[in-house]
């Protein structure tokens, strides 16, 4: 414990030490953050907001789009304002808390994902049963074990950290603190812990890939029997979830099914699966659904004639 001690802050050496770099970096992630949350917050507006949406596929995405936000929340902010600091600092307590959050809502998504390509299976494989099989409780069910599942990583996560000692060196060459680069820094043995991560996080993310790359190949075979109208549209919600699941779970597997070690790609790969697919994910998700287009356009008659309402009333008195 007194080891881990002399370790009260890690320094973050961020994305690029070129300060012209960084204001330039600055400005694209700060412009990144603010479409994430607007994109994310609108989604679920849109799904609370509309009666025609009450479905368990935009149930889920309504949580997916919360957990993005949040996700994003975590790393962004905190790596935006150090863009405008020389030397960028981060406590042991709040590099843990970081830890912690960011594999808490990565590991819930991952759960969450395959939970919405079981949806889909069952909406497009047995229409029949479709509302008896994905009733409300277990809907909620599922969308809990996300979240158990998620706390449950996470929290492993962070006991192997917290149980290596930190005596040294403690230049983190990233933006966030991860797994990672935190073992590299450590002044013992991680060859166990190593494993641990794979096991817990590399083989975790590849399952699950597997398995929704596994649904999606029964649901794109079953189309066949499916009238043209039918599967145009189960196609194109098809299409949204496996673009985000390819976007999602590519780099976390390169990045946790392996030995401890960093790579310099590492850094790029991170911002893609941590910054760039919460941003997409509300684009993916609302261009190639009719559905909630619609929806959004309702939305924004029903807030345009509410408006002009109020301007008649001010102008009658």
């Amino acid at each position: 414990m007194e080891n881990r001690i002399n370790v009260t802050e890690f320094v973050l050496l961020g994305l690029t030490q070129n300060p012209e770099v960084q204001k330039i970096l600055f400005a694209v992630f700060l412009i990144i953050y603010i479409l994430t949350m607007v994109g994310n917050i609108l989604i679920i507006i849109i799904v609370i907001g509309s009666k025609n949406l009450r479905s368990p596929m935009y149930f889920f995405l309504a949580f997916l789009s919360s957990m993005d936000a949040i996700y994003s929340t975590v790393i962004v902010p905190k790596m935006t304002i150090d863009m405008l600091y020389e030397k960028a600092t981060i406590s042991f307590k709040a590099c843990m808390v970081q830890l912690f959050l960011g594999h808490l809502f990565g590991g819930a998504e991952v759960f969450l994902l395959i939970f919405m390509a079981y949806d889909r299976y069952v909406a497009i494989c047995k229409p029949l049963y479709y509302l008896v099989i994905m009733r409300w409780r277990v809907c909620v069910l599922l969308l809990v074990v996300s979240w158990i599942g998620g706390f449950m990583h996470s929290l492993i996560q962070l006991l192997c950290i917290v149980s290596v000692p930190f005596c040294g060196p403690n230049i983190i060459d990233h933006f966030a603190c991860d797994m990672y680069p935190l073992l590299e820094l450590s002044c013992t043995d991680t060859y166990i812990i190593g494993i641990s991560v794979v096991a817990n996080g590399g083989a975790i993310c590849t399952i699950i890939f597997v398995l929704l790359l596994i649904s999606y190949g029964v649901i794109l075979h079953t189309l066949k029997t499916q009238s043209s109208e039918g599967r145009q549209k189960a196609l194109s919600t098809c299409i949204s979830h496996i673009t985000v699941v390819v976007f999602f779970f590519v780099p976390c597997i390169f990045m946790y099914d392996r030995p401890v070690c960093t790579f310099p790609i590492d850094k790029a790969l991170t911002v893609f699966y941590t910054i760039i697919t919460p941003m997409l994910n509300p684009l993916i998700y609302t261009l190639r659904n009719k559905e909630m287009k619609n929806a959004m356009k309702k939305l924004w008659n029903k807030k345009g004639m509410s408006s002009c309402q109020i301007m008649d009333v001010l102008n009658k008195q």
